[in-house]
């Protein structure tokens, strides 16, 4: 299988051991992957010609062998012209073996072999022996590279995603200033860090400007008024209410849509896979909670119970990405189903406990709503408008009834359908039957600048089909949660003045907020798993050790996003609010620091036990 995480071309083309057409002088390297037996590397095969055509000496082309799996001619298509290369024919053989495309024969094969006078296996078994071996070295390229089909190109050592057409492949090796910066937010995009980063500098901005001349400014501009007015309608919320019961909504939206995933297709989707973190994120908010209650004094600062039981997923994950391979997949795994149950909990408490006082008329009308909402759903409707529309609705009515309009994020993500997995070969014969019919025969296809309005539209349906509404939804929405949504709610919340004795009379409070995150968090999950391992419950993992699950879920008292949102709504006065927002910065770091190097020394330990060691 291929690491499709990796976008670098491993190892680089070299002259001797790559075959390569053009200067190595040349300051544009195109590589491409590809396969004798591929039809559309038949088509790309002419898209290289024009481009050696344009660009001359200031490019080099190199191709390298990833048959077709599970394709005998097209492996032995490519051993052909390694033996070609051998007798120095090698690009007489990949012209005339590409010229035939997907109509490549056998009898192709014994041609082509005759041309150049290239021996039969029998006649130089040593010979095909070493064209097998190049070509399974190429194979094992394609792999470290993350290629997983043909053709794939590279420019330049970076795997190439977009059009294979000559303009943007020609666009690509330019390196326009459009392409430049698509390339560089693919890259941060798919470092696993970058959203946790980028939410960690928000902070540290919006920490430095409350403490800069212009932090009142910066804290007044969060408090302006933002609203319209149609008649007698009026609808205004300042701009932090806003970003935390708006913007935000589209955040729960997203955790809504990764909780239907693990439920349906993902880690949660049978008992025994769930029960390990379903159990650790119950100790993991149950000892918090109680913590926090143990301490806090009887009285309004009680309300703040749940802000210790949460954990911030992007900072948590990041955390142990940094780690790399000292984590195993089945712990990072693991962590990832915990922190969603956590979410999932979270969203429950803040519903329930969170919201004011219920304004019976928009309340039904939020139900209404919801229910028309499961019709549409159960009557196959899959087109995102009247979702769309009436997620909006039911956001205005939650938020008039008095519930927390960011249930509708979750509600909108509970009714968005699901389909069956499509029959991808009936999908690709249609849409090949409809391009061919299209087309017509060649002087039908004179003065036509491609495939009509009404072939699109069916071709858009097909497309459609092949993914689940649910997850379109999903891969559509989460980019703008983590890089837009986050980051702005990081930046209007997490502002705090520093002031002698700003903290005073609240110590109490930080000391519960502190301990629940970085001692009750870790302890409880760790005691939870254990006891429900024990139990039969559920079963732990052999690829990571105890130590590690504790690392692990240290790492969850990374409290942040939804920690502030709770502080933000169980604690009206001002005051009450800093010291929490200071006691959660406080905690994420130290719990970030401790399971940091809980995991490192796990990590040690497990390397010292190896019996490489």
């Amino acid at each position: 299988m291929s690491d499709a995480s990796n976008t670098r071309l491993d190892p680089p083309v070299k002259r001797g051991s790559d075959h390569c057409l053009g200067p190595e002088s040349a300051n544009l390297t195109l590589l491409e992957f590809g396969s004798f037996a591929c039809p559309h590397c038949r088509v790309a095969h002419e898209v290289v010609a024009s481009l050696r055509d344009r660009f001359g000496d200031q490019m080099r082309y190199s191709f390298r062998h990833r048959p077709i799996t599970g394709n005998a001619l097209a492996r032995r298509a490519a051993e052909l012209a390694e033996v070609a290369h051998q007798f120095g024919h090698y690009w007489q053989a990949h012209d005339a073996l590409m010229k035939r495309g997907a109509d490549l024969q056998e009898d192709d094969l014994v041609r082509i072999a005759a041309q150049l006078e290239l021996p039969s296996a029998e006649q130089a078994p040593q010979v095909w022996q070493r064209a097998r071996a190049e070509v399974e070295a190429d194979i094992e390229s394609a792999r470290r590279s993350g290629v997983s089909f043909a053709p794939t190109f590279f420019i330049n050592s970076r795997r190439y995603e977009g059009p294979w057409d000559e303009g943007a492949l020609a666009e690509a090796m330019l390196g326009s200033l459009g392409h430049r910066v698509q390339t560089a937010a693919l890259d941060f995009a798919r470092w696993a860090p970058s959203t946790g980063l980028l939410l960690l500098a928000m902070v540290l901005l919006a920490l430095v400007l409350s403490n800069s001349p212009l932090g009142p400014a910066f804290e007044q501009l969060w408090r302006t008024p933002v609203g319209f007015f149609a008649g007698p309608l009026d609808f205004e919320l300042s701009l932090l209410e806003w970003i935390d019961d708006g913007l935000l909504t589209i955040f729960f939206l997203v955790v809504g849509l990764e909780i239907k995933r693990e439920f349906t297709v993902g880690r949660l989707s049978n008992r025994r896979a769930a029960a390990l973190p379903f159990a650790a994120a119950a100790g993991g908010m149950l000892l918090p909670a109680l913590i926090y209650l143990s301490i806090v004094p009887a009285g309004p600062l009680q309300a703040g119970w749940a802000i210790p039981t949460t954990t911030d997923t992007a900072f948590a994950v990041a955390l142990i990405a940094f780690l790399g391979p000292r984590v195993p997949v089945e712990l990072r795994i693991f962590l990832t189903a915990a922190v969603i149950v956590d979410d999932l909990v979270a969203i429950a408490i803040v519903a329930l406990l969170y919201s004011g006082g219920i304004h019976l008329p928009f309340a039904l009308a939020a139900v209404a709503i919801v229910a028309t909402l499961l019709v549409l759903n159960r009557g196959g409707v899959y087109r995102a408008l009247p979702y769309g529309v009436l997620g909006v609705v039911l956001w205005i009515c939650l938020h008039h009834a008095g519930l927390h309009p960011t249930l509708a994020g979750v509600i909108l993500a509970v009714v968005t359908p699901t389909r069956r997995p499509p029959n991808l070969n009936a999908l690709l014969v249609q849409a090949d039957t409809i391009i061919k019919a299209d087309m017509g025969r060649g002087d039908e296809q004179v003065l036509r600048h491609g495939l009509s309005d009404p072939a699109l539209r069916a071709l858009d349906a097909i497309h459609d089909r092949i993914e689940s509404p649910a997850s379109r939804l999903l891969r559509t929405v989460e980019p703008w949660s983590s890089y837009f949504v986050l980051p702005i709610f990081a930046l209007a919340n997490a502002g705090v003045a520093w002031s002698a004795g700003m903290v005073a009379g609240d110590e109490r409070l930080i000391a519960a907020i502190v301990l629940g995150l970085v001692l009750g968090k870790p302890l409880g999950m760790l005691a939870f798993a254990r006891l429900a391992v024990h139990l039969g419950i559920a079963s732990k993992s052999p690829a990571y050790s105890w130590l590690q699950l504790l690392g692990a879920a240290a790492l969850a008292g990374i409290g942040f996003t939804m920690s502030l949102y709770i502080a933000a709504k169980a604690f009206p006065r001002l005051e009450d609010f800093v010291a929490a927002k200071i006691a959660v910065f406080g905690a994420s770091l130290l719990a970030g620091a401790v399971g940091a190097v809980l995991l490192w020394a796990a990590a040690r330990q497990a390397a010292s036990r190896s019996p490489s060691s």
